[in-house]
């Protein structure tokens, strides 16, 4: 409480070095402090640029082939999109295998990027097309990584020792240390570790996974699935948000949420279904005049032939 007291009071003495900054009674809203008495489901979302408000979070799938809206879900909006990928990956896989239709590529921002959700999309043998987060570096600069000893090998020579496993941030992570003899006297201690006693490294589990699906997304294929992804996803948001009702959730609870979602992506999938029958129709007239226009000239040909 002490430390939310303290949030507000910067958060009331920086207002107006905010832009767009006009409430000077502003305060501090997290979903530790403050919730909807009305609408409980509903979270407050925090992102860089946007108010804090309450939210739902829409989870969307889209097939590139045609643009059809293939599996659309409301999640709360307090956690990462990374956190919901794998529940839309295991219905959206089963609807469609379902259907008779195999699933072997997924394309995502870097929202969706984690070292779990890389792990799993090769065990469900997906291969990913996501952009890793900019918090991953693979390593400290000037740094090698020996595998099969499980060390990281610093310049001068130094080894950084494999200690312990644990979980941080929901991320499963490797801690390694040096000991602090190796780094008391090393020339480049200060550039190092600065004021530290020992290097630390702390780094994934997931690196294999990450390292494989980065130098996917490095390739000319991957930039242009990248491009792919950009053309397929974003105008679908807009139509949902600007012509589809759902720039504004007027429902309360999170399955009268996914109700208003299901019906938005309906009704633009009928739109598609329309102009998809509109142009096969259009195609399939072509198709009969060009064939009885053959049939004609052939019948006319043969009526020449046998005509004594």
């Amino acid at each position: 409480l002490q430390g939310i007291k303290s949030r507000n009071r910067n958060w009331q003495k920086n207002q107006d070095q905010r832009p767009g900054a006009a409430n000077k009674g502003a305060k501090y809203t997290s979903n530790k402090t403050h919730y909807s008495p009305t609408d409980p489901d509903a979270r407050i979302s925090v992102k860089p640029g946007k108010a804090r408000k309450l939210n739902y979070l829409n989870n969307i799938s889209v097939d590139t082939a045609n643009h059809v809206i293939t599996d659309v879900k409301a999640y709360h909006a307090d956690k990462k999109d990374n956190q919901y990928l794998q529940d839309a990956t295991k219905r959206l896989k089963h609807r469609l295998k379902k259907q008779g239709l195999l699933w072997t590529t997924l394309l995502a921002d870097a929202g969706y990027s984690s070292g779990e959700n890389y792990a799993f999309l090769e065990k469900e043998n997906i291969i990913s097309y996501i952009p890793p987060h900019g918090t991953y570096k693979g390593g400290p600069e000037g740094f090698t990584f020996c595998k099969e000893e499980n060390y990281w090998l610093c310049p001068q020579g130094k080894k950084v020792t494999f200690r312990k496993r644990k979980m941080v941030t929901n991320s499963l992570q490797d801690h390694y240390l040096t000991k602090r003899s190796d780094c008391k006297n090393c020339p480049i201690k200060q550039k190092c570790i600065g004021k530290s006693f020992e290097k630390r490294i702390a780094i994934t589990v997931y690196k294999e996974e990450y390292e494989r699906n980065n130098k996917r997304v490095r390739s000319k294929f991957g930039k242009y699935m990248k491009g792919k992804r950009q053309s397929t996803v974003e105008p679908i948001f807009g139509s949902l948000t600007q012509f589809m009702g759902l720039r504004k959730i007027n429902t309360i609870g999170i399955a009268q949420a996914n109700k208003v979602m299901h019906m938005s992506a309906t009704a633009y999938n009928l739109k598609k279904l329309m102009k998809f029958m509109s142009k096969t129709a259009e195609t399939m007239t072509r198709q009969a005049i060009v064939l009885f226009s053959s049939l004609r000239s052939y019948l006319d040909s043969l009526e020449l032939v046998l005509r004594p």
